[in-house]
């Protein structure tokens, strides 16, 4: 790991007291650790790259020759000032190792290997001299180590040379003690559900792992033991994704609420789950909440998030910290320096990414722009100001839209000024320039911080999402949309001056996110843009796309960062806009048909997930493929009302809660048996005890039958698809937080929640239409009519819709008008306050047009229950 300021300072005080390595090299007679005795240490050839090889105070790491190669700076204080390492490694008391290494440096320096507690005291089970020269040498001893450590650290210390030093490793081995147990998880009961519980009104479903081929009897108990309902299972022979053979369980007829339910089947007793309309409430706090915990830039306030998440900035310049505030380019691609202060951390480490951030705050941004179109989240107080623990709240702003907020100042901040080359395209990323290791809170980071070069990709996502940001902000912050509003023109515009600028593949210090494909970026960019400012020139632009009629909802998976047509034909699918009416119906039709293929695999599935069951379906992130997948049939839902859609993305959450092979949640602090070692740098409680675990709501990144990290790769190796993945901190193949996995989770989090009890669709009892008689430059009037089309008089009422950007009222009548944001309230006066069956009432209003887009709404509700508009 990275040694922050308190470490250094303890090592310094334990390098007066380094243990006595005894050995070949001490004259000790040792017995013989046979060649092929347990190797301890991963990728030691460097065959793989460097990971999980870390560095701190060092270049970047390079094994592009089969070697681990960085730069040591010269006049670092202390040997310690500098190293090279690996976590995990696994040690037995008693036992002989013998630690080999070749190693050189020029001009030449001294290296010290050292086998050690990874967290304080930091105590030294061995220690390891040798002098690197010119020449490669290969160094090797036999020791004894006291301690039994699953986790012990193997750190090169190369610091304290007077001169700059080109240093190399290679062939590192550390052989002896007890080969790994073979990995068995704990599966715990056969009897797999949600671990979190149900909707009452929605789908209960369960699956039992069972060699039986005959249906089984099961048995619904409740908390006291009571039998409440009972049936026969349905066996499905052996599910592909987990090689077992199983059975499933439907007892979606029992709909009474209550706490501490059990399933039983086969002899065998689930874990603990409730039945409520409440279920959901939390998680869409806790999702969101998320996002706060991965601020850069801010320090964190334990009052708000819990005392042990509190922290200083980070990436603000203070040392250690090398500071985001004043970021130059990677040598040899620009001659500027930029603030790219704020902003989220991406995933595990302290990179900040545009393609990753703008999908992240996309989905937050549209959390809340379906409380305007979806007649279900009941105009969005429940996402309104104050309702999540941050700092801004209490600003008449919803505290989502401040959330997302953070992370596009970042992105608006990655534009390349006006006057230098490329302007208006956006820096593709910013992060360290070498790789560091586990645990490291973000205050603590030592490594230079760079500019990574322009890109397309990350043009357009600054296009597309400053695009959404200009129309959602504008009722509650003109200025900030009108700075959104350009930033987006002037990204479009430098996209389509330079269309074809990748970001390379590789690198160190951070992930590469490249792309080469941005067609679909065009498209989505193009989409927003004419959603926001109706336009007919973005409008020609996203009509001619080929993706505006094309297939763009993959089986595996509906969108991603390098996949992201999905998001424009979803907002087209649900944002009011001005396209034909038959390419409207057009759009929304090739929504409803990939939520029936989604449905179709959610059936095929005997673990009810929405996507296929084959290995290439697993892949980094996978979980967040399955919430995405739920969003597509969600957003069905929303556009035809039909509970078949709604239920299909109620079941797919039932996986991430524990209805899988493995039966644990995969949301931290959700569920009887949950994931919680996730891979971070932050949150890193597993190697340190002083760090927190992630925060409940932290959804893991989930099985990945590539296994791209050695330790999954070792462990795993062999792994059926839904078994590929440890709940382990060194495992980032399978177990990395990730925001743009997080905003997936908030999204539909929000839907369920707004779901309650998941009752069967009220039949609408009214029409509606809004009319607009005349416009002119800066301003309309409209005429809304709402019919009663119900059995009982309407007795008082209520009539509401909303604006998609910065339109305003500024004269009504036959109606007493409220606008809150970008949503308008209409109700009664006292001679028009009864509709009879039937009947209808019409008010009228006169608006400011503002600078925006002023379709007709979609949405308009009586009393809270929706209107079928026309």
């Amino acid at each position: 790991m990275i040694l922050n300021r308190r470490r250094r300072s303890q090592l310094a005080l334990l390098a007066a007291t380094t243990l006595v390595l005894t050995g070949a090299g001490a004259g000790v007679a040792h017995a013989e650790v046979p060649p092929d005795a347990p190797e301890q240490l991963r990728n030691g050839d460097f065959s793989e790259g460097v990971s999980p090889w870390f560095s701190y105070g060092t270049g970047a790491l390079d094994a592009a020759d089969g070697r681990l190669c960085t730069t040591v700076p010269g006049g670092l204080a202390n040997p310690w000032d500098a190293g090279i390492g690996q976590d995990g490694v696994r040690l037995t008391a008693g036992a002989e190792y013998r630690l080999g290494f070749d190693v050189s440096a020029t001009p030449g320096t001294a290296v010290k290997a050292v086998l050690q507690l990874g967290s304080a005291p930091y105590t030294t089970y061995a220690s390891v001299d040798a002098t690197a020269g010119a020449q490669t040498q290969r160094v090797e001893r036999t020791f004894t180590v006291p301690d039994d450590n699953p986790n012990a650290q193997l750190v090169f210390q190369v610091g304290g040379a007077p001169a700059e030093q080109r240093l190399c490793l290679d062939d590192v081995s550390l052989r002896g003690g007890e080969p790994a147990p073979p990995y068995v998880p704990d599966t715990g009961p056969r009897v797999r559900v949600n671990q979190v519980g149900y909707l009452p009104g929605g789908p209960k479903n369960a699956t039992v792992v069972t060699e039986a081929t005959e249906p089984l009897t099961w048995q619904l108990r409740s908390a006291g033991g009571a039998v409440v309902a009972s049936g026969r299972s349905t066996p499905r022979g052996v599910d592909a994704a987990s090689g077992q053979r199983v059975q499933t369980i439907d007892f979606s007829s029992h709909r009474i609420p209550g706490t501490g339910y059990t399933l039983v089947a086969d002899g065998e007793t689930s874990h603990p789950f409730d039945i409520s309309g409440t279920l959901y409430d939390r998680l869409r706090a806790d999702s969101l909440q998320f996002f706060y915990a991965q601020r850069s830039g801010i320090a964190i306030d334990g009052d708000l998030i819990g005392a042990e998440y509190a922290r200083p900035a980070g990436h603000l310049g203070v040392a250690p910290n090398q500071g985001d505030t004043e970021v130059p380019c990677v040598p040899g691609t620009c001659d500027y320096s930029l603030d790219v202060r704020g902003g989220w951390y991406d995933a595990g480490d302290h990179g900040k990414y545009v393609v990753n951030g703008g999908i992240a705050a996309y989905q937050l941004l549209s959390t809340f722009e379906r409380t305007k179109t979806a007649e279900s989240a009941d105009g969005g107080a429940a996402l309104g100001d104050a309702t999540l623990r941050l700092p801004e709240r209490g600003n008449r702003v919803p505290d989502v839209l401040d959330e997302a907020r953070w992370e596009i100042e970042f992105l608006l901040r990655m534009q390349v000024p006006a006057g230098r080359p490329l302007a208006g395209m956006v820096h593709h990323k910013i992060h360290d320039r070498a790789w560091t290791g586990l645990p490291l809170a973000p205050q603590d980071d030592p490594q230079p911080r760079e500019l990574h070069p322009p890109s397309t990709a990350a043009t357009l996502n600054l296009a597309a999402v400053a695009a959404q940001c200009a129309r959602l902000f504008a009722p509650y912050d003109a200025a900030f949309a009108a700075r959104c509003g350009s930033a987006a023109k002037t990204a479009y515009a430098a996209a389509r001056a330079h269309p074809a600028v990748y970001a390379p593949a590789g690198g160190a210090g951070g992930g590469p996110y490249d792309d080469t494909d941005v067609t679909d970026e065009f498209y989505w960019a193009a989409v927003e843009l004419y959603l926001t400012f109706g336009e007919q020139r973005h409008r020609d632009d996203l009509t001619a796309s080929p993706h505006h009629t094309g297939d763009v909802f993959a089986p595996g998976g509906a969108f991603g960062w390098q996949a992201v047509a999905a998001l424009g034909r979803l907002d087209l699918a649900t944002v009011p806009n001005g396209l034909p009416a038959a390419d409207r119906a057009r759009v929304r039709a090739s929504v409803t048909a990939a939520a029936d293929a989604y449905l179709a695999a959610l059936r095929a599935q005997a673990y009810g997930l929405p996507f296929p069951g084959d290995a290439a379906s697993y892949v980094w992130g996978s979980n967040s493929n399955v919430v995405n997948n739920a969003i597509v049939l969600a957003t069905a839902f929303d556009l035809t009302r039909d509970a078949r859609y709604r239920d299909g993305a109620v079941q797919a959450v039932d996986y991430l809660f524990g209805r899988n092979a493995l039966n644990m949640s995969y949301v931290t602090g959700w569920g009887e048996r949950h994931a919680r070692n996730q891979h971070s740098r932050i949150f890193a409680h597993q190697l340190d005890p002083a760090s927190p675990n992630p925060p409940a709501g932290s959804l893991a990144g989930g099985p990945n039958a590539a296994l791209q990290d050695p330790y999954a790769a070792q462990l795993l190796k062999g792994c059926r698809p839904m078994f590929c993945y440890v709940d382990d901190i060194n495992s980032y193949a399978t177990n990395e937080v990730a925001i743009n996995w997080n905003s997936a989770l908030a999204w539909v989090a929000s839907f369920l929640a707004d779901q309650g009890p998941a009752d069967a669709v009220p039949a609408r009892g009214c029409s509606a239409t809004y009319d607009v008689h005349g416009s002119w430059p800066d301003g309309f009037n409209t005429q809304v009519t709402v019919r009663n089309t119900g059995s009982s008089a309407v007795n008082g009422w209520a009539v509401r819709f909303a604006f998609t950007g910065d339109q305003r009222v500024t004269r009504s009548w036959s109606a007493r008008l409220d606008q809150s944001g970008a949503t308008v309230t209409a109700r009664n006066l006292s001679y028009n306050a009864t509709i009879a069956p039937g009947g209808s009432v019409t008010f009228g209003l006169i608006g400011t047009a503002g600078a925006l887009a002023n379709p007709s709404p979609d949405l308009i509700t009586l009393n809270g229950a929706p209107c079928t508009v026309s």
